[in-house]
């Protein structure tokens, strides 16, 4: 018996070998993120769509903007709070099975929108079903990816695939507002969720949920014994453990880090100042300044665009700079750009508002990859599912924004406080992220890693 699975298994650990010394083999992690980009794509088409449905909505419906806004925020708390939990079941379940749920529940969501006809239907469709999907293709699904797959690159790969939300931004947004004006909005959304089921298959067929399954190393990884790095320890004893409970559990280990509420600080006013505030209600502030809705959908396509640029750039940049000095500067432009947008917004689109769109398109998410890569390096194996949590900070960061600044539109008339408070935050978050310290690795691991 004892040399049989000296046979057995000698083909089974040569196998991790062969994609390093092989130059021309595609590495399968680099087919795994393709995929998950396309993955990305397909769920961010909802994204785009308040912005661009919130005006033809309330032309037909009389809904206030209030209410539109809270079917929105209901979205970004689901958004964010499913994020850690999905993280987890993506460790119990596997990365495929979830992913492809997720897509399922964004296209059921979007195409049963065609149906509603009262209010609170649309916070079922817009908040409660898409809530979940996006929440469980949030973020922290690229990061997921990227500390399964890879070893090397990590930040390149986190920036790339977030760079797929912004893509989905991208190819949707414009044919979105084409849509809702003619022929209506109603297919508009129905376009969202053919986006979201394109994808399914591609999925199933392949995502696969880790090096193992296809008998490699991550990518990067030095053939050794032991694990390898980018299979974190957490990852073998989560079949074991209820999700729910897991994410639950490194909450509390995190919590009990200063960084994680460094983290959560600044990438709650990263929400707010982003999905928030420009990618909910840009569109509809630059319709009260006399700008066509088609026009303001394709100068947030634009913000798409340098999104890709800027976020591919930022996990680059990542890779070889302080996370914490990018976090700041980041930040603190954002900052400005917020300050002088009140005085850019016009019915025609003039070269200062495109200065402003490429700025802030650069920055929009370049936020991602310093702030995943501080979880990584303080957390260690709970880095993704710590993520899930700073991003789920996020998103009720984005939640309250929208809300606040739709009731803020209601009762002055116009967006202008709600963008110079957002200009504020961003100085604070600024500085929140600058004085980030970089603690001893072995003391902050201790703090979270799990008992026994």
């Amino acid at each position: 018996m004892s040399t049989l699975p000296d046979k057995a298994t000698a083909p089974e650990e040569a196998a991790p070998l062969q994609p390093s010394p092989g130059p021309r083999r595609l590495h399968p992690a680099w087919t795994v993120a393709a995929v998950a980009f396309l993955a990305l794509v397909g769920a961010a088409g909802f994204r785009a769509a308040p912005g661009v449905l919130m005006v033809p909505l309330q032309q037909e419906f009389g809904w206030s903007t209030t209410v539109l806004s809270a079917a929105v925020s209901i979205n970004l708390v689901l958004f964010g709070l499913t994020a850690p939990f999905a993280a987890a079941l993506m460790e119990r379940f596997g990365i495929r099975a979830v992913t492809a749920t997720a897509l399922v529940l964004i296209g059921m969501g979007s195409a049963l929108t065609v149906l509603v006809n009262q209010s609170w239907q649309i916070l079922l469709t817009w908040g409660l079903l898409i809530g979940l999907g996006t929440g469980s293709m949030a973020l922290v699904f690229a990061a997921t990816i990227a500390n399964t797959w890879f070893t090397k690159s990590r930040g390149l790969v986190i920036g790339i695939l977030t760079a797929g939300s912004a893509a989905g931004q991208l190819v949707f947004l414009p044919f979105i507002a084409m849509l809702a004006q003619d022929p209506g909005w109603r297919q508009a959304s129905l376009l969202i969720a053919a986006g979201a089921l394109a994808v399914v298959p591609l999925v199933l067929k392949f995502l696969k949920n880790s090096p193992s399954d296809v008998g490699v190393l991550p990518y990067g990884a030095e053939p050794q014994a032991g694990p390898a790095p980018g299979q974190a320890p957490a990852t073998e004893d989560a079949p074991r453990t209820n999700a729910a409970v897991r994410a639950l559990q490194v909450l509390r280990r995190a919590s009990k880090v200063r960084t994680f509420w460094a983290l959560v600080a600044g990438f709650a006013i990263c929400g707010a100042t982003t999905n928030g505030l420009i990618g909910t209600h840009f569109i509809p502030s630059a319709h009260d300044h006399g700008m066509p809705e088609t026009t303001a959908a394709g100068l947030l396509a634009v913000v798409g665009i340098f999104d890709i640029v800027g976020t591919i750039a930022s996990g680059w940049l990542t890779d070889r700079f302080n996370p914490r000095v990018l976090l700041a500067v980041y930040y603190q432009f954002r900052g400005i750009g917020l300050l002088v947008l009140p005085l850019l917004l016009n019915a025609e689109v003039q070269p200062s508002m495109i200065v402003f769109v490429v700025i802030y398109g650069l920055d929009w998410v370049a936020t991602v990859p310093p702030t995943a890569a501080i979880c990584r390096e303080t957390f260690g194996a709970d880095g993704s599912v710590v993520f899930g949590w700073v991003f789920a900070a996020h998103q009720l960061g984005a939640a309250g924004a929208a809300l606040a600044a739709g009731a803020l539109r209601d009762a002055t008339g116009h967006y202008t406080y709600a963008w110079f408070g957002a200009a504020a935050m961003c100085t604070i978050a600024a500085v929140i992220s600058a004085t980030i310290r970089k603690a001893p690795r072995s003391a902050d691991r201790k703090a979270v890693q799990p008992a026994g």
